[in-house]
C-alpha cells in the first residue's frame, strides 16, 4: 500500500518523481555543458529539414537521413578542400619550391639527413639546431590542429545528432502524443507551433547564405573582370563562398571578407605607377557594402526568416544572441525568441487571466504560427 503524505501524494510516487528530478538534472547538465553543440545540431535540423521531407517520401526514414547529411557535407568537404589547395598554391608561391627541400634535409630519417650523419656529423649536429628555431612554429601548428580537432569534434556531434532527429523524428512525436499530450493539448499546440517558426527562421537563414554566395560569386567575379590593369580579385569564387558563409554573423557579416580584398586592391592601386586607379577600390568597397552587407542584415534576412515571427525580433535575436552567447548565439538567439514568443502566444494569456490551457493562439497571432496550424479541429482544454 502507497502511504499517502500530507500533500496527497504517496511515498512510492514522491520517490520517482526524486529520481526523475535527478535524471533531468543530469540532462540539463550535458545540455548546459554541451549547449552549442545542440543548437547547432538543431540549427542544422531545421536548416535542412525540407531537404529531408522531400527525400523521405522516395527513400524513407533511415536512408533520406543518410542522403540529407551527404547533402550537407559532402559541399563543406569540397569548399574545405578547395580552400586547403588554395592555401597550399598561395604558401608555395610566397615560400618557393626550395622550402620544402630546406626542412626535410634537416629532419632526421630523411636520406639526405642519414647521408649527412655518416659522412658529416659535425653539419648534421649544427642542423640540429637550427631545428630548435622551428620549435616555436611546430607547437603553433600543433596548437591550431588541436582547436581544429576539437572543432570538428563537435560538428560530428552536432551532425549525429541532427541524424537521429532525422531518423527518429516521428517516434520522439508518437511519444509525446500518447504519453504528454495530443493534439488537443496546449503543451502539443506550443511546440508544434514552435518548431513550424524554427524551421521558418533556421531555413530561412540558410536560404539567405546561399542567395548571398549567389551575389557574391556575381560581384566578386564582375570586379574582377572590370578590374583596370594591374589590379586583380583573387579567387573570385572562393572569396564569394566565404561571404556567404560569414552571413551567419549578425553585423559583421561580410566584412570580414570584403574590407581586407579592398584594402588589398587599394594596396596595389597605391603600388602602381598608373594614376586614377583609386576609384576601383572605393567602388568595390561601396558595392560590397551596399549589395553583400546592409540589403542582407536589414531586409533580406528579417524578411526570409520572419515570414510567421516579427522581423525586428528576428533581426534582435540574431544580434543580442551572438553579442551575449558568442558564436552559438547565433542559433541559441532565435531559439530563444521562437519559445518566448509561442509561449505568449498559447500559454501566457490563460495563465495570466486563470482560464483552463488549450490549444488557442493568443489575439497577437502575428507573434508566429497559429499553434493548431492548418489541419487543426476543434479546440480541447489541458488543465
Amino acid at each position: 500500500m502507497d502511504e499517502r503524505l500530507p500533500f496527497g501524494i504517496g511515498r512510492r510516487r514522491l520517490g520517482w518523481w526524486a529520481v526523475a528530478a535527478v535524471l533531468f538534472g543530469i540532462l540539463g547538465l550535458f545540455l548546459y555543458s554541451f549547449v552549442g553543440t545542440f543548437v547547432f545540431g538543431l540549427f542544422v535540423y531545421y536548416g535542412a529539414r525540407p531537404i529531408h521531407i522531400r527525400l523521405e517520401d522516395r527513400f524513407g526514414d533511415g536512408v533520406a537521413a543518410s542522403l540529407t547529411l551527404l547533402c550537407l557535407v559532402l559541399p563543406v568537404l569540397g569548399l574545405l578542400g578547395y580552400t586547403a589547395f588554395v592555401a597550399f598554391q598561395e604558401f608555395s608561391a610566397v615560400a618557393g619550391a626550395t622550402m620544402v627541400d630546406f626542412v626535410l634535409s634537416r629532419v632526421p630519417g630523411d636520406p639526405r639527413s642519414l647521408s649527412t650523419l655518416v659522412g658529416r656529423p659535425t653539419t648534421f649536429v649544427e642542423s640540429l639546431d637550427e631545428l630548435a628555431r622551428l620549435q616555436t612554429g611546430v607547437n603553433t601548428v600543433l596548437t591550431t590542429l588541436g582547436t581544429v580537432g576539437t572543432g570538428l569534434l563537435h560538428l560530428t556531434l552536432s551532425l549525429t545528432f541532427a541524424f537521429f532527429l532525422f531518423r527518429d523524428g516521428d517516434r520522439l512525436e508518437r511519444w509525446f502524443r500518447a504519453e504528454v499530450g495530443d493534439e488537443h493539448t496546449a503543451a502539443y499546440a506550443y511546440l508544434s507551433a514552435v518548431d513550424r517558426d524554427l524551421e521558418t527562421v533556421y531555413f530561412g537563414n540558410v536560404l539567405t547564405v546561399l542567395l548571398v554566395t549567389v551575389v557574391s560569386v556575381v560581384v566578386y567575379n564582375g570586379f574582377g573582370y572590370l578590374a583596370p590593369s594591374p589590379l586583380t580579385v583573387p579567387f573570385p569564387t572562393l572569396l564569394a563562398v566565404l561571404t556567404g558563409l560569414a552571413t551567419f554573423i549578425p553585423l559583421v557579416v561580410g566584412k570580414v571578407v570584403y574590407v581586407p580584398v579592398a584594402a588589398w586592391l587599394g594596396l596595389q592601386a597605391a603600388r602602381t605607377d598608373a594614376s586614377g586607379l583609386g576609384w576601383f577600390p572605393v567602388a568595390f568597397l561601396v558595392v560590397c557594402f551596399v549589395v553583400l552587407d546592409f540589403l542582407p542584415q536589414a531586409v533580406l534576412r528579417p524578411v526570409v526568416s520572419g515570414q510567421t515571427l516579427h522581423r525586428g525580433l528576428v533581426l534582435f535575436s540574431y544580434v543580442l544572441g551572438t553579442a551575449l552567447f558568442g558564436w552559438y548565439g547565433l542559433f541559441l538567439g532565435p531559439l530563444s525568441a521562437v519559445l518566448v514568443a509561442q509561449f505568449a502566444n498559447v500559454v501566457f494569456g490563460d495563465l495570466l487571466h486563470g482560464k483552463p490551457l488549450g490549444p488557442r493562439a493568443s489575439g497577437a497571432t502575428s507573434l508566429g504560427s497559429d499553434p493548431r496550424g492548418r489541419d487543426s479541429g476543434t479546440t480541447g482544454d489541458d488543465d
